[in-house]
């Protein structure tokens, strides 16, 4: 990781060493245990962490056999397959909070071998002054524009169109060729496919993330997953796997949950590490808040993922596909991070956008032709493959009408002393693993401030 994210990193590090010296004074002495988390994802383990490293008894329960959530990789042959394509954002908050968190990340960013797809064409993808030189996507004016617009891209303020839908600002860039470009530029940024209802400012500032560069990560994000759930069993954290709670126990004041088997675990905070819907659902009489109802309502972010390993690679020179017209992307992976055995290929092909029932034969196909154009005779190779037709990459679509990042609702819910939130629905910063990990750290600091210096007869009382 480097740029932005490690000095960010190093200026939090120095605000979170005070909030944990003054909670480590003041742990409560009472209950089953001082905090419990409801997920085992990135969020659930990373606030675990936190809130353990500072001093609090932590339980964290899974509802499934594993940690991870949608950043768990399945390892099939020696190939190492992520739920579709997974990109670190180098500038991020996820960067940043993973460095906090003494994570260490190892890969490497994608550089050549792209394309840019158009009417079933492949042309140089233009990312730089050689390629917007050399392609064949624009003609000689539009060379100029798109370049001017891709710089634009870096320094616009993005806080002024946080209430602007993506669609109406891209009326703005002038022929229907560069709108396609920026468009799918934002695609492939934010896995998202809804220009009439995405902020424009939520999608322009994770853009200039990207441009700050990507990771892939060898060996996958279950290296991530792995050094997180470690780490946080290392600081006492409890981690319950195949434990599913049944709901938020709370009255007059929180007191903890109840699990499907009936048994009560009480706390005097809860952390609920999943869904916007799977949160209200448990937080009952709670979730109803206003801000809770209005993220539950919100429409998930979806994509249809086909992966597919390979013994060889036909083309070892295109690497990337990057649809202009049409929500497509491909891209080999195993060519920048280490996923696949020496001269074995692991390629994600990506539709962004959710299908319609009874569809899925003929996106399937969409993937497979954009696979063909890219790695001809692929079909030859094939070690393993997978089609996952409907894959929920984020639980809320960022949109103008909530007033982008700055709609979204805080870690704290309101009128719930005790209870909190997080997930890639929760907090002003980022989007997808970026808001995930921002808000674990946000919630945490929330938890630890309300839990200051106090009484000792205080200390049994909930937050």
């Amino acid at each position: 990781m480097t740029g932005g994210g490690l000095v960010t990193a190093r200026h939090k590090r120095a605000r979170w060493n005070v909030l944990v010296t003054v909670v480590c004074r003041s742990v409560p002495a009472s209950g089953d245990t001082d905090v419990v988390v409801v997920g085992g994802g990135l969020a659930g383990l990373a606030v675990a962490l936190y809130l353990a490293r500072a001093g609090l008894r932590v339980t964290l329960h899974e509802k499934s056999g594993h940690c991870g959530g949608r950043a768990r990789t399945r390892t099939i042959d020696r190939f190492h397959f992520n739920l579709g394509p997974h990109a670190l954002y180098c500038a991020g908050e996820g960067a940043a909070v993973l460095h906090d968190l003494g994570v260490r990340i190892e890969g490497n960013r994608p550089r050549r071998g792209a394309y840019a797809v158009r009417s079933g064409r492949f042309h140089t993808l233009p990312i730089g002054f050689v390629s917007l030189a050399s392609t064949g996507l624009f003609r000689p004016l539009e060379r100029l524009e798109a370049a001017r617009c891709l710089n634009g891209l870096r320094t616009v303020d993005t806080r002024v169109l946080q209430n602007v839908p993506l669609s109406a600002w891209l009326q703005h860039t002038g022929t229907d060729v560069v709108r396609e470009f920026l468009e799918a530029i934002v695609r492939v940024s934010t896995y998202t496919d809804a220009p009439d209802a995405m902020s424009a400012g939520a999608a322009l500032e994770q853009v200039q993330r990207a441009l700050r560069g990507v990771l892939y990560v060898h060996g996958g994000w279950q290296t991530i997953v792995d050094q997180l759930r470690a780490s946080s069993q290392q600081a006492g954290v409890e981690i319950l796997v195949g434990s599913e709670v049944a709901s938020v126990i709370a009255d007059r004041r929180l007191e903890g949950i109840q699990l499907v088997d009936g048994k009560i675990q009480r706390a005097p905070v809860v952390v609920l590490a999943c869904g916007p819907r799977e949160a209200q659902a448990l937080a009952g009489t709670a979730g109803q808040s206003s801000a809770l109802a209005a993220a539950a309502a919100a429409d998930p972010v979806q994509v249809s993922c086909f992966d597919v390993a390979l013994e060889r690679l036909p083309r070892p020179g295109a690497l990337m596909a990057l649809g202009i017209d049409r929500p497509l992307f491909a891209s080999v992976h195993s060519a920048v991070a280490r996923l696949a055995p020496v001269g074995g290929a692991l390629i994600h092909v990506t539709r962004y956008g959710s299908i319609r029932t009874g569809t899925d034969v003929a996106v399937k196909g969409e993937l497979q032709n954009l696979l063909d154009g890219l790695q001809p005779g692929w079909r030859r190779h094939v070690v393993y493959e997978r089609f996952l037709p409907s894959m929920t990459v984020s639980h809320a679509t960022v949109t103008a009408a909530k007033e982008g990042v700055r709609g979204r609702p805080d870690p704290v819910v309101p009128d719930a002393p005790g209870l909190y939130v997080v997930g890639d629905w929760v907090g002003p910063e980022g989007m997808l693993g970026d808001a995930a990990l921002s808000s674990a750290r946000r919630a945490a600091g929330a938890i630890l401030s309300s839990r200051g210096p106090r009484r000792d007869r205080d200390l049994e009382r909930p937050s």
